[in-house]
């Protein structure tokens, strides 16, 4: 049992590390990446825009899918660039709905990077190590902390770091890479955000387009693609104690021994329906199997899923991912559906039912799944539910909702939805899209 001032001690702690609790966690084992831009689905009316996502508790971290091409700065997101704009002489598309929305995501914890190149990347890469590093200094100004720069396609939106997803050699990646790493540890170190660097190589070991960058950059996970090839998810063999063609095994000794971050963490990639890939999708009940397999190994950080629209069309697929992972990704809020969130320096914690009030605001923080962080010289865990209060506050109880109205975030309209419609005071019901409509 925590002493009143161990607990206003860990506050303390947790509030003075912005996102410490939300989006993707080094130190977490369920984290879910789900990649989004492309309507790979193809679905009638298209993918919906990335906020609708964001409201999901089992997703953490969302790759925006794609800066197909570098130089020249193009960017590809399928029906979400219909509401885009072009800055006058180039091509360079400018989205104010997607500046809105990944303020709205990160807002709800989740991580949001860029990931550049994709299956259409045919640049090749750079010609020398100089046009690397000013493309990816370049880059930094469009993407990163707000500069002088007057384009900005994401507007004063500002991205949690870039994913790489490099499926043909490309020369001069390793200073375009190094730069930006650079660049966001330099950043790090003046604000307290933390920037993130992954990749997406496929499972075949080495690979052939990201060999090089895997041995000589520190990159925070690597979401490794085990599908559309010899090596994927769909060659595991339960109960076996080795494995004879999925590799797991052989990326996690890459982890330890190769990668220049010895803490890199691996997210096991597969598609999020039959449809997402050519070979190696398999239903949730089986992939459980796979993830428990996974888990053994010390570098096993989640899931990566191909895509958004995919998964949205396959039910149910998430939602046992999410289970067979024990959580809801690294956010370290569980299943247990929310009755009241409360944003706390930059993330989101759930608690069921709120005891402590200030005169302004609600301080509750309950973790219902293992929470881990990391400060300068401490390290704080819980896996109980914890009510942590400043010296100030009093012990009060909590209202009881009143009978048939929806809670803030809750979802209160939207085509298809046939739930409650009336949020509780002081929330009204705004429309987000076609799709959804939350109480705030």
């Amino acid at each position: 049992m925590y002493s009143s001032s161990m607990l206003v001690a860990l506050f303390a702690l947790v509030n003075s590390l912005p996102g410490a609790l939300g989006g993707f966690s080094s130190t977490a084992t369920g984290n879910i990446a789900i990649c989004w831009g492309q309507n790979s689905a193809n679905q009638v009316g298209g993918q919906q825009r990335l906020a609708y996502y964001c409201h999901n508790t089992n997703v953490n971290t969302i790759p925006l899918a794609f800066l197909n091409v570098i130089r020249d700065t193009e960017m590809n997101f399928s029906n979400a660039g219909d509401d885009c704009s072009i800055f006058p002489g180039t091509k360079l598309i400018k989205c104010t709905q997607i500046e809105e929305d990944i303020k709205t995501c990160q807002s709800l914890g989740k991580s949001i990077l860029l990931s550049i190149g994709g299956a259409t990347y045919s640049e090749g890469g750079f010609s020398s190590p100089a046009e690397a590093i000013s493309w990816a200094d370049r880059l930094w100004a469009m993407f990163g902390p707000v500069s002088n720069s007057d384009k900005r396609p994401f507007g004063t939106a500002v991205i949690d770091g870039f994913d790489f997803d490099f499926e043909a050699v490309a020369l001069n990646m390793i200073p375009f890479a190094t730069r930006l790493r650079s660049l966001m540890d330099s950043a790090a170190a003046t604000s307290g955000k933390k920037f993130l660097l992954s990749s997406a190589p496929q499972c075949p070991f080495p690979d052939r387009a990201n060999n090089d960058l895997l041995q000589s950059v520190a990159f925070d996970f690597v979401s490794v693609q085990f599908y559309n090839n010899y090596c994927g998810v769909h060659t595991f063999q339960f109960g076996s104690p080795s494995q004879n063609n999925f590799n797991f095994g052989t990326w996690d000794n890459w982890a330890k021994t190769v990668s220049k971050n010895k803490d890199v963490k691996i997210l096991l990639g597969v598609p999020g329906s039959s449809s997402a890939a050519g070979i190696g999708y398999i239903a949730g009940s089986q992939l459980a199997n796979v993830i428990k397999y996974a888990q053994a190994f010390s570098s096993f950080g989640g899931v990566m899923i191909w895509d958004m629209s995919q998964v949205w069309a396959n039910a149910g697929f998430l939602d046992s991912v999410a289970s067979a992972l024990g959580s809801t990704g690294g956010s370290g809020v569980g299943i247990i559906p929310p009755i009241a969130t409360t944003s706390l320096r930059g993330f989101t914690t759930t608690s069921s039912t709120p005891v402590v009030q200030t005169a302004t605001t609600w301080v509750t923080v309950t973790i219902w799944a293992t929470a881990t962080v990391n400060g300068p010289a401490a390290t704080a865990k819980s896996t109980s539910t914890t009510t942590l209060w400043a010296e100030s506050t009093t012990a009060v109880s909590a209202p009881t909702p009143a009978a048939g109205l929806v809670n803030q975030w809750g979802q209160c309209g939207g085509n298809g939805y046939k739930g409650l419609t009336s949020c509780r005071a002081p929330f009204s019901c705004v429309k987000l899209s076609d799709w959804w409509s939350h109480c705030n």
